[in-house]
C-alpha cells in the first residue's frame, strides 16, 4: 500500500480507501453484517487506513460496523471520514433512490455528530463531510461557523464536502472549494465518467484540497467481471439501469485493453491507477463486494503507474466516447444511489 497526504492537512491516508456504503446498505446485494465487518477488518490488515462512511448508511449501521471491525486497533492508526446532513432520525426511510430531507442547522449538526461519535466508539472524527451539499448550505455562515467550533473543541479534525446525488454538481463543488476552508471534496470520477470530476481535481490542486474519489470503476464496468450475459439480482441497484448501460460500457472496456496487456495490472487496478495519476487525489474509494476483489484493489497502488502515453491515450479515447455511439437509452441512465 502507498499513502498520501490529504490536501493541506497533516493527515496521511492509504491511496486506496474503503467505502463502507457497499457493505452497510443493500444497494450492492450484501446483507450479511458479519461478512461486511470481516471485509473491513481485512482491509485494515492489507494496509487500508481510510474508511469512508456516513450516518445515513443503513441508518447508522455503517458506523457501528466500522467500530466493531476496528475495536482493537489503536485509534490513531486509521482515519474515519463520515458524513452528515440527512435527517433520518425524524423522517421515515424513502423508497428507491429518493433523498431524505436535509438539515444543516447548527443544532442538528451537533446532534448528528454526537450520535455518530457514539456509534463509532470514538471521541473525534477525522474528516466530517457535509453529505450531498447544496448551494444554500455552502452559503450558510452558521454551518461553517459550527464546523469551525467543532474543530476547536476537538470533536472533528477536519471537515469537507461530498457531492451528489449522482454525478455532476459542478457549481457547488467549485464554490465550496473557493469559498470555504474544506480539507476534502468527495466526487465521482473514472475513465468513463471524467466530467466534471476532472475539473474538480484540477481546481482542488489550485486550492490545495484533497480529493476523495468514489465510483472509480464506473459502477462496476471497469472491474472486468461482467459480460453481455450478466444479469444483476434485484437486490443490486444496477438491476434498475438500462441494458444499454452494460452493453455500451463493455464496448468501451474493450478499447482499454492496452492498460493490462503486459503491464502487470488487472483492468480494475488500471482504473485505480488512472485516478491516482492526479496528485490532488488523496484516496480512491472503490466499491468492494468480496475478499478477492479487496485483495486486488488494495494491491493496485503497488502496480505500475500509468505512463504519460497511456494516460494520454485514455484521454483521447474519452474525447470520442471510446468509439461507442450512445443509444437514446444510454443517454438517460438512472442516477446512482442518491445518498452516497
Amino acid at each position: 500500500m502507498k499513502y498520501r497526504t490529504v490536501g493541506s492537512t497533516e493527515l496521511k491516508v492509504s491511496a486506496v480507501g474503503f467505502g463502507v456504503w457497499t457493505v452497510s446498505t443493500t444497494w450492492w446485494g450484501i446483507s450479511d453484517e458479519a461478512f461486511g465487518t470481516g471485509l473491513l477488518r481485512r482491509a485494515y490488515d492489507l494496509g487500508i487506513t481510510l474508511f469512508d462512511t456516513a450516518d445515513t448508511y443503513g441508518q447508522g449501521k455503517g458506523e457501528t460496523m466500522l467500530a466493531a471491525a476496528l475495536r482493537d486497533v489503536p485509534r490513531d492508526r486509521f482515519v474515519i471520514a463520515s458524513k452528515f446532513g440527512y435527517d433520518f432520525y425524524n423522517n421515515p426511510p424513502r423508497e428507491g433512490q429518493r433523498e431524505l430531507p436535509q438539515d444543516f442547522s447548527p443544532a442538528y449538526v451537533r446532534f448528528a455528530l454526537e450520535q455518530s461519535l457514539r456509534r463509532l466508539g470514538t471521541d473525534y472524527i477525522d474528516i466530517y463531510q457535509a453529505h450531498n451539499i447544496k448551494m444554500p448550505h455552502i452559503r450558510s455562515q452558521e454551518l461553517f461557523a459550527t464546523l469551525e467550533d467543532l474543530k476547536r473543541e476537538g470533536k472533528i479534525r477536519h471537515y469537507g464536502a461530498a457531492l451528489g446525488p449522482a454525478n455532476g454538481w459542478e457549481p457547488e463543488g467549485l464554490a465550496v472549494m473557493r469559498s470555504r476552508d474544506i480539507a476534502t471534496l468527495q466526487v465521482i470520477y473514472n475513465m468513463f465518467e471524467q466530467d466534471p470530476g476532472g475539473r474538480f481535481i484540477d481546481a482542488a490542486e489550485r486550492e490545495n484540497v484533497g480529493v476523495l474519489v468514489r465510483v472509480p470503476h464506473s459502477s462496476g464496468l471497469l472491474e472486468g467481471r461482467y459480460t453481455a450475459d450478466t444479469v444483476f439480482p434485484p437486490t443490486d441497484h444496477r438491476s434498475h439501469r438500462t441494458r444499454e448501460w452494460l452493453t455500451e460500457g463493455l464496448q468501451k472496456l474493450a478499447q482499454v485493453g492496452f492498460l493490462t496487456e503486459g503491464t502487470g495490472r488487472t483492468v480494475g487496478q488500471a482504473a485505480i491507477q488512472f485516478v491516482l495519476s492526479s496528485p490532488s487525489v488523496a484516496s480512491v474509494l472503490p466499491n468492494i463486494y468480496d475478499a478477492e476483489q479487496l485483495e486486488e484493489f488494495a494491491a493496485a497502488p503497488d502496480t505500475p503507474e500509468l505512463t504519460a502515453a497511456e494516460f494520454a491515450r485514455v484521454q483521447e479515447l474519452y474525447a470520442r466516447n471510446f468509439g461507442v455511439e450512445l443509444s437514446t437509452a444510454g443517454r438517460t441512465l438512472p442516477a446512482i444511489n442518491t445518498t452516497v
